[in-house]
């Protein structure tokens, strides 16, 4: 039996020794490489983090202690030590265990988490409550290097400052560094104070002071002062300090005993602590450790292989390539994105017109209210956001963009069911939430084809003009155009029973059912109606079935229903009612009542 295996609860790592701590380390990561290759999902920052993990886990004493991840997508190897190893082969697996932060799954998860930047405001709620109650647990927020591009952490972090609250801050440096660097001086000063040796000397040196009468505190207060001076000659204050907190490192945290070492000394302070340690993304896996980035959220692959080079067109890569050609031709296109360039095809643009790229880190409302400010001085912004994290910038598309008339374009991407990410992830609420914006436009193409129209019109249009489209690739079939190609519809729909009114990939399980007595309108200028269009459309319909991948309240399916209710046609709805849990595309449709067999019963 492995010495994973032998893990119930995170109690039962207290008693390792370094040997088998190394192996549980070792066990984790095939584990973790092992699941995530045929299951798909985060691989690099969960390889990188497994030994602070357990250094969480044997300095802690969760539940009562939290731990609270930062988006939590690297949360796999928590989850492996908190009880969840026997059933980690169902990883993002419907029905199986969420790839993050699940208060439904398991005690030791304490929220939910999937949007980068709430974890230090959550932690210092979950501490204060403590405070409040007299309770003597800690509460740790482990935060990535990239989440402090986020503003919502540096909001936390100021409201974190100079209180005695049993808060620590774990920031996980794996790419970029927050302390001054200025050599050999540094890093051997950083080193000896983060060592194991250094707290205990510098403890049982208090220890007997305080014991000199009179003179015993006040040495011990002359003495913090001469080392802080020094500290501040030698390297400064970071940024936490200026705030405030106290701060420890930056050490190696793939060390297992070293960050125990300065976790434990975290726990000693009367105060919120930031302690940094800085990791190797991928570590264990050769491929991660060279090409990070590119293993950070991967699809099922072969351990032996790799991830393949190329790929199947998606919608976003061919999103990138439409609005290369675009910048081509118009020079008052510039492109934003929030840490997404790869991820939302716009790696090829920064490449071709790098001086008109612009990423903004994991930044979302800056992206869209720079884009604005763009807008406002003559440039074309093409911003785009995957729609989940699109959700936390209606204030600024209302106040920054659509108030001012601005012309702007905002393309969503992973709109619809996502499949693996979950509850987090769904991009199911953008066009309810949109749609509200006086002056938007919403497209919605299903085909690469449609995709390049709508990305056209949308820099021939003026306002807020949104494309959004799902991932993967284009689907197929046979249809009209009308509408100056803003409506897609099968062949005699105006003379059929039944009309299914939709939009975007959902279209394509509606479709087999298409012929006879039913026909089908597909939507690609989703927002506004033509309602003209649409009464030519179904003129013979005795029932209209409006079918939505999104959620029916605010969405098209609720706001259809209103027309048609006075038209003297029945009229049925199939969307989305609440939250969308993880599991593949196919069993989501299944689940939600999606299917085509299921579509065809409830017609």
């Amino acid at each position: 039996m492995s010495v994973l295996e032998e893990i119930k609860t995170p109690a039962d790592i207290k008693t390792l020794k370094k040997p088998q701590l190394e192996e549980l380390a070792a066990d984790l990561r095939k584990t973790i490489l092992a699941t995530v290759s045929a299951n798909g999902g985060h691989l690099a920052s969960n390889l990188g983090i497994v030994e602070a993990t357990i250094a969480l886990h044997k300095v802690f004493d969760c539940p009562g202690d939290r731990i609270i991840f930062d988006v939590s997508h690297q949360s796999y190897a928590h989850k492996l030590l908190t009880g969840r190893y026997p059933e980690f082969s169902t990883l993002r697996k419907q029905g199986g265990i969420s790839g993050f932060s699940n208060p439904a799954e398991s005690v030791y998860d304490p929220c939910y988490e999937g949007h980068c930047g709430t974890s230090i405001s959550e932690a210092l709620a979950f501490a204060t409550a403590d405070a409040l109650a007299g309770k003597p647990n800690y509460t740790v927020a482990v935060v990535g290097d990239g989440a402090f591009t986020n503003g919502m952490i540096y909001e936390a972090l100021n409201n974190c400052s100079d209180k005695k609250l049993r808060l620590i801050i774990l920031l996980n440096d794996n790419e970029m560094s927050i302390s001054r660097n200025i050599g050999g001086l540094n890093k051997s000063f950083r080193r000896m104070r983060s060592s194991a040796g250094y707290f205990r000397i510098k403890h049982a040196t208090q220890k007997v002071l305080r014991k000199i009468p009179l003179l015993g505190k006040a040495i011990i207060w002359l003495g913090r002062k001469i080392k802080n001076f020094i500290k501040n000659v030698v390297l400064k204050k970071n940024v936490f300090e200026n705030l405030g907190l106290d701060y420890i490192g930056p050490v190696n945290g793939n060390d297992i005993k070293r960050t125990c070492s300065v976790l434990a000394e975290a726990k000693r302070r009367d105060k919120c602590c930031v302690v940094h340690i800085y990791t190797k993304k991928g570590l264990g896996y050769k491929p991660a450790e060279d090409e990070p980035a590119k293993y950070h959220s991967v699809p099922p692959f072969d351990l032996e292989a790799g991830l393949s080079g190329g790929g199947k067109k998606t919608f976003s890569s061919e999103f990138g390539s439409f609005v290369n050609k675009l910048a081509e031709r118009d020079g008052r296109i510039c492109a934003i994105t929030a840490a997404m360039g790869t991820g939302t095809g716009l790696d090829l643009f920064e490449k071709s017109y790098p001086e008109r790229f612009f990423d903004v880190g994991i930044a979302e409302e800056h992206a869209v209210t720079f884009g604005a400010g763009l807008a406002a001085a003559g440039k074309l912004p093409v911003c785009a956001i995957y729609s989940t994290f699109a959700q936390r910038v209606y204030d600024q598309l209302f106040q920054d963009v659509s108030l001012a008339g601005l012309h702007f374009i905002l393309a969503l991407d992973r709109c619809g069911f996502v499949e693996g990410d979950g509850v987090t992830h769904q991009g199911i609420f953008d066009y309810a939430l949109f749609s509200t914006l006086p002056g938007a436009t919403i497209y919605s193409p299903a085909t690469f084809a449609e995709l390049n129209t709508s990305l056209q019109k949308a820099v021939d249009g003026t306002g807020l003009q949104i494309v959004r489209y799902h991932k993967g690739g284009e689907i197929s079939g046979e249809w009209e155009y009308c509408g100056d190609g803003d409506i897609a519809y099968t062949r005699g729909v105006e003379k059929c029973e039944k009309v299914i009114i939709t939009y975007g990939r959902i279209a394509a399980n509606a479709l087999p059912l298409a012929g006879g007595s039913i026909g089908i309108v597909r939507l690609i200028k989703a927002f506004p109606f033509d309602y003209e269009r649409l009464g030519e459309l179904t003129a013979s319909a005795k029932l209209v079935y409006l079918l939505e991948e999104g959620i029916f309240e605010g969405g098209m399916a609720q706001k259809l229903s209103a027309y048609f209710a006075g038209s003297g046609k029945a009229v049925k709805t199939r969307a989305v009612t609440g939250f969308v849990k993880h599991g593949e595309l196919e069993e989501l449709f299944g689940e939600y009542g999606f299917g085509t067999e299921q579509l065809s019963a409830d017609l």
